[in-house]
């Protein structure tokens, strides 16, 4: 390695384990100058990606990209007046655009169930399929299945998802990315037993929750890379740094207030996501990035990840999604 890739590979570093410096707009600012090329002028075209959480923040930016690099967008979201809304305007703003309304609760695993069939009875092949859809509720609640909604939309639904839409995506070939958080760092793998994975024990805590689950996405997200491994399917997940959000302001009103400056927009948040999409990468390890590298999963001074642990997770996910166990 020649001492130009050394500096990078240490400034890169520097900028990870730093955190602030990595995770704002500082860490993407610097990144810019030696990360890997943007996706080619229409490297999507004629392709097909389905984004949840499409109308708001970090979704929409990504929809938007997607629409830029040729591809047919699904924008998914909970509330139909907003995906229209948003639908409209991109018709509106991107010539040509070829953009499909999709509405689904991702928390409702009946609603999955049916949303899932039906998109797969209407295309033939998914090339990208990107689990953006995020909540923090303050207050434990639970979805339609009665599970804790942070699990519901970030772990449950969306495997359940990716599970039904396998096919369409091996005939892609598609890329499957988890918009998982930096804040899962802050969280060990909660799920020695069923109460609690689903947080039924102690003081609730929207943002402890949040973490819990965002950490159960990268190892879902690594059992699927394994599972889909030579089927021309890659499964990542990632963190888009702390970006400025509607999400961000509401639920962590002090955060957005001391950050603010520094706060990354929505459209380098989604740039990773858009990148792995359009560019497929090679993806190895367990298969997390940011800012178009992969990333460890722990820091130095954390444990790696408990194998027993692991499989507790896969065996609860499989059980009340009624599908095949990963791993």
């Amino acid at each position: 390695m020649d001492a130009n890739a050394l500096l990078t590979r240490a400034v890169d570093t520097a900028l990870d384990r730093s955190v602030v410096l990595g995770y704002t707009s500082i860490g993407s600012g610097v990144r810019r100058r030696f990360w890997p090329a943007d996706p080619e002028p229409g490297a999507l075209a004629g392709k097909r990606v389905l984004v949840t959480g499409a109308t708001s923040g970090i979704g929409e930016a990504m929809a938007r990209s997607f629409l830029d690099l040729g591809a047919t967008v699904h924008l998914l979201g909970r509330n139909p007046d907003k995906v229209a809304d948003y639908a409209r305007e991109l018709r509106l703003e991107v010539p040509n655009a070829d953009v499909v309304e999709e509405v689904c609760d991702i928390s409702d695993l009946d609603a999955v169930r049916t949303f899932a069939t039906d998109l797969a009875g209407r295309v033939e092949a998914l090339h990208g399929l990107v689990h953006n859809a995020g909540l923090m509720p303050p207050e434990r609640t639970e979805s339609a299945q009665g599970h804790e909604m942070s699990l519901a939309a970030h772990v449950l639904g969306p495997h359940l998802m990716t599970h039904l839409l396998r096919e369409r995506l091996v005939a892609g070939p598609g890329s499957v990315v988890w918009m998982s958080s930096g804040g899962m760092y802050g969280s060990g793998l909660t799920t020695r037993d069923d109460d609690e994975i689903e947080y039924r024990r102690g003081e609730y805590k929207g943002v402890q929750a949040y973490a819990r689950t965002k950490r159960m996405q990268v190892v879902l997200a690594d059992a699927w890379a394994t599972e889909l491994a030579g089927t021309g399917v890659l499964v990542e997940s990632m963190h888009p740094g702390w970006v400025r959000t509607p999400g961000v302001s509401e639920s962590l009103p002090t955060f957005d207030r001391v950050v603010s400056r520094l706060l990354r927009e929505p459209e380098d948040g989604a740039d990773t996501a858009v990148w792995l999409v359009a560019t497929r990468p090679a993806s190895g390890g367990q298969h997390f990035w940011h800012d178009r590298a992969q990333r460890p999963t722990t820091f130095g001074w954390q444990r790696e990840q408990d194998p027993d642990l692991r499989a507790r997770l896969l065996e609860y996910v499989a059980t009340v999604t009624a599908t095949p166990r990963l791993g």
